[in-house]
């Protein structure tokens, strides 16, 4: 299955999660073949870090989809907003649709027009699944604005809000310049523990 992770916004972390859940799906056992399609190439320039310092495992990259239904294995797909084409291709040819969100107003106004992008590009009855989270979260607990995001991606219609956060962590930074994911650089740290709930969230139990 192609799994397509994009916004209509900037800024919302899509290369950085792609490439993190690539990693999670690799190292429990699944094959994994990355869609760069951002021009940006960020998914690339990463994995190619990762290879050269010798990590496993390692990930495919490509920067062309698949044919629809020929898939066999895990493929994530990264767009860049710079190629409205690239994105639309993406969109027909997805099996899964996933929306990060940063908590902000302009986040879901962004989430909103994407989601007629998905209805424009999809009729009704072929439509994907669409899962929104919200990324970069305030790490404050009581953050109002988390909250907010939350309750007004659960009110959107054609999107499932899922409840695992990603919260603004250093080290999601720090260990993607380092072409590492978090559990990898801080293993049973908070941002290892996040992403690991929003992969079983999104991709199912690991094997």
């Amino acid at each position: 299955m192609l799994t397509l992770y994009a916004n209509f916004k900037g800024g919302t972390g899509k290369s950085t999660i792609v490439f993190n859940m690539g990693v999670w799906l690799a190292a429990r056992g699944h094959s994994v073949t990355i869609c760069d399609l951002d021009p940006q190439r960020t998914v690339t320039d990463v994995a190619e870090i990762r290879d050269e310092m010798g990590f496993e495992p390692t990930l495919a990259v490509t920067h062309a989809l698949p044919d629809r239904g020929k898939t066999t294995g895990q493929w994530l797909a990264d767009v860049g907003l710079s190629d409205s084409g690239a994105m639309r291709a993406a969109i027909r040819a997805a099996g899964r649709i996933v929306v990060p969100v940063t908590p902000s107003q302009a986040d879901i106004w962004a989430t909103q027009h994407f989601l007629e992008i998905i209805a424009e590009e999809r009729a009704e009855g072929d439509r994907p699944e669409v899962l929104g989270f919200v990324n970069r979260a305030d790490p404050h607990p009581r953050s109002r604005e988390n909250a907010e995001t939350v309750a007004a991606l659960t009110a959107l219609a054609g999107i499932e809000a899922l409840q695992p956060r990603l919260v603004q962590r250093l080290a999601f930074r720090r260990s993607f310049s380092e072409g590492l994911a978090p559990g990898e650089l801080e293993p049973g740290g908070k941002a290892a523990r996040e992403l690991d709930a929003l992969a079983r969230a999104i991709h199912g139990p690991a094997r």
